[in-house]
């Protein structure tokens, strides 16, 4: 089958199940083919395409709603929804996105790119059909992974209460990004090995409601036996307590299980949950046999081999170089312990866990949890660093507030991939933190430009105890710098200059800082000479540097990569209007006031004008010529 000419997935209701079979073959084809030159999430898709394929033959979207938790997992959905012929284009700029998207498809009705959501969401459409008088399935489909979030059990809580037609799909693949931790996922390793509990049930009290004038009797007594047996050896007992019916295990590669089990769904009054187990990977090698779960999201490789296509000596990543320097801290220092919400390999801590076992948490998709917890070892002394990404963190804001910043307890705040993250689009850009956090009392914010002055942060960190400190830090490599063989202490709130000027001064900081001092060197060809600050704290600021700069009246330009709404630039404004200089022109450099899509960094950096040539031109309306100056 020609897959670019798929318009609608209606033609798979007339599929018998070979055509099916051979159209999953296909699909698993075309995802290894495509994403070894796009990169994406092959691992995950390739887990759920007979699931997906089985849901959209049993249910007809877009009248019945799919919502895709993470969404990572929406690739075939798209393919079958018309979307084929964009992947040459996936996760790139102004092409097909890796998340379900509303604005690409009617088939698309609930946006995903952070995990645990989708339930949520589904009890509000369930809310509205019924008020509305509508008769439409609504089927979240979630992952075992997400299932941890507490988001998730609060929705279930709430559906089995209100008894609402809504029927979840639970992908149980065993992994969620990385391998599943917690009380819950042991429950679901023990429901899959359990077998079938409602086909049984249905089936046992079909039979004895057939035998003659006694049939209904025994069937009520098989019911109270069951209620009574149940808790000790029938899987899915959690779920039903919550007020679902529960069906599976169901083979997520079969599909006539597959079909037979969704079909008792379809007819099922009330919530239901349809436990389906899938291998993350299936149909290719590499990542079928991956088990540390690297073929979650990937960049190009090599179809044959498996074999990642990666820059040849390339500087370590960000996440590497901070998790580093921590396990160097770690050596010495015993109240260390690391953190992080299932992102051991995300924040490459998988080392630092090798060397310290005992000192390294994953406490499952639960960034709250994770907060508070950090919090709680604050305060017996320890030194705890929560390893989380900027666009994750916000999930935990309440927590950061209540739990850490009130109590004015000493949390590390690794945040990983700040700034534009690229390829994971909008639900992934790490660019509000520096405003949310910025608000908070108590909190030091801070930003390395480099490998060796990051490990020198990680040092300040360890040794700073008057609160909470967040350490930015972006995606992708480092700068190749030689680092020291000491880590030392920076003084909290100290600003380096980095190219002396007299003309105006650029304050900005990490990732930025090439560009600025990019942009001074173009500028001093034409006699305008610009100072280039590394504004490394970006809380609290080096008011005495401040000071001066703006007794100087010198013209200042912030860059930043984060929002220009109570970013770093408006701490500068703030920090002038609090001060009374009233004749400094401050002009601010950042991300506008909109979500940013996907694409390469640079990309995205030239659509917002987060450039090079952009800071000299701002810098020319703001520093008279030659001519102006004679």
């Amino acid at each position: 089958m020609d897959l670019n000419k798929i318009q609608d997935p209606s033609f798979l209701k007339e599929m018998t199940i070979n055509q099916l079979e051979e159209l999953s073959e296909e699909i698993r084809q075309f995802l290894i083919t495509n994403l070894a030159d796009t990169g994406g999430h092959l691992g995950a898709n390739l887990g759920v395409v007979e699931l997906t394929l089985a849901l959209h033959k049993v249910y007809k979207s877009p009248e019945d709603r799919f919502l895709w938790d993470v969404g990572h997992q929406s690739y075939i959905h798209k393919i079958l929804t018309g979307r084929a012929s964009q992947f040459s284009t996936l996760r790139q700029y102004e092409g097909l996105c890796g998340f379900p998207k509303r604005n690409e498809s009617e088939h698309d009705v609930w946006e995903t790119g952070h995990s645990s959501t989708s339930l949520s969401g589904a009890m509000g459409m369930a809310i509205a059909r019924d008020l509305k008088n509508e008769d439409h399935s609504i089927v979240p489909v979630i992952g075992d992974g997400a299932l941890t979030g507490g988001m998730a059990l609060e929705a279930l809580n709430h559906i089995g209460h209100e008894k609402k037609n809504v029927t979840v799909i639970l992908n149980d693949n065993e992994m969620s990004i990385a391998k599943n931790v917690g009380a819950l996922h042991g429950a679901l390793g023990r429901m899959r090995s359990a077998g079938k509990y409602n086909r049984a049930k249905e089936d046992l009290e079909w039979l004895l409601k057939k035998v003659p004038a006694v049939g209904g009797k025994l069937a009520k007594a098989a019911e109270r036996l069951k209620d009574s047996m149940k808790y000790f050896v029938v899987p899915g007992m959690f779920f039903e307590e919550l007020g679902f019916t529960y069906y599976g295990p169901v083979d997520g590669h079969d599909f006539n299980d597959l079909l037979e089990s969704l079909n008792y769904a379809k007819k099922t009054d009330g919530p239901v949950i349809v436990h389906v187990v899938t291998q993350k990977g299936k149909g290719y090698h590499p990542a079928e046999s991956d088990v540390k779960d690297k073929w979650h999201g990937v960049g190009p490789y090599k179809i044959e081999s498996g074999e990642k296509i990666k820059p040849v000596d390339a500087p370590p990543a960000w996440s590497q170089v901070v998790s580093d320097a921590l396990a160097k801290e770690a050596r010495t220092d015993n109240r260390i312990v690391a953190i992080t919400p299932a992102m051991i390999l995300g924040s490459k801590l998988d080392k630092f866990g090798e060397e310290f076992p005992d000192r390294l948490y994953d406490v499952g998709i639960a960034e709250q949890h994770a907060t508070t917890v950090s919090a709680g070892l604050a305060t017996q002394g320890m030194k705890p660093f929560l390893a989380i990404y900027s666009t994750f963190l916000q999930r935990g804001y309440d927590q950061v507030i209540h739990d850490v910043a009130r109590q004015n307890l000493n949390v590390i705040f690794g945040i990983d991939r700040a700034g534009l993250v690229g390829a994971d689009g909008e639900t992934h850009q790490g660019v509000f933190d520096i405003a949310f956090m910025r608000s908070i009392p108590n909190v030091v914010i801070t930003m390395p430009k480099d490998e060796n002055e990051a490990q020198h942060l990680v040092h300040t960190a360890v040794e700073y105890n008057d609160g909470p400190i967040a350490i930015r830090y972006p995606r992708g490599n480092a700068k190749g710098v030689a680092t020291d063989e000491e880590a030392k202490t920076i003084p909290i709130g100290s600003w380096e200059v980095l190219q002396e000027g007299s003309d105006a001064v650029i304050l900005t900081f990490g990732t930025t800082i090439d560009m600025a001092l990019e942009a001074s060197r173009e500028l001093e060809k034409e006699g305008r000479s610009v100072r280039v600050i590394n504004a490394r704290f970006i809380k609290p600021l080096d008011e005495a540097m401040l000071h001066d700069i703006m007794k100087e009246e010198l013209p200042i330009l912030t860059v930043e990569e984060g929002v220009l709404q109570g970013g770093f630039g408006s701490s500068v404004l703030e920090f002038k209007e609090d001060n009374n200089y009233t004749s400094q022109w401050v002009k601010r450099m950042g991300v506008p006031d909109r979500f940013i899509e996907h694409g390469s960094v640079k990309k995205l950096w030239e659509e917002i004008g987060l450039t090079s040539d952009q800071i000299a031109s701002n810098l020319k309306e703001m520093i008279p010529s030659k001519q102006q100056r004679a």
